[in-house]
């Protein structure tokens, strides 16, 4: 099974590639070092929830795309993604907190789990 951390270098590296940028312009348009973004395309390190959201807009992306197995870039995932955002419009707005909580939950105890294995 890949770690989240794989799914996550590699959708980091690829988004970014697609949207033509360099890892120098992304760094710049993140307001981080390129060091640090070669860090995290080579699962040296773990970005802290903050800074997924960071990468992500830069991106113009929802930061849960960073994690997709096939991001949302390919076709059978946009139309999944779609129906998605789709279902969610007729949500409680309380249900749709719940999910954004629990993955931003599930974002910040994998971070622990990455520091811990440190």
């Amino acid at each position: 099974m890949r770690k989240i951390r794989d799914i996550l270098a590699e959708n980091l590296k690829k988004i970014r590639r697609l949207r033509g940028l360099t890892q120098e312009q992304l760094a710049e348009k993140a307001n981080v070092s390129s060091h640090y973004v070669a860090m995290v395309e080579t699962r040296k390190t773990f970005p802290k929830p903050e800074m997924l959201e960071r990468f992500a807009k830069t991106l113009g992306i929802e930061s849960h795309q960073l994690f997709t197995v096939e991001n949302d870039l390919n076709e059978p995932d946009e139309r999944l993604h779609k129906k998605i955002v789709s279902e969610m419009k007729h949500m409680a707005i309380d249900i749709k907190q719940i999910i954004k909580d629990t993955v931003k939950e599930t974002i910040q105890e994998e971070y622990k789990n990455i520091k811990k294995e440190k």
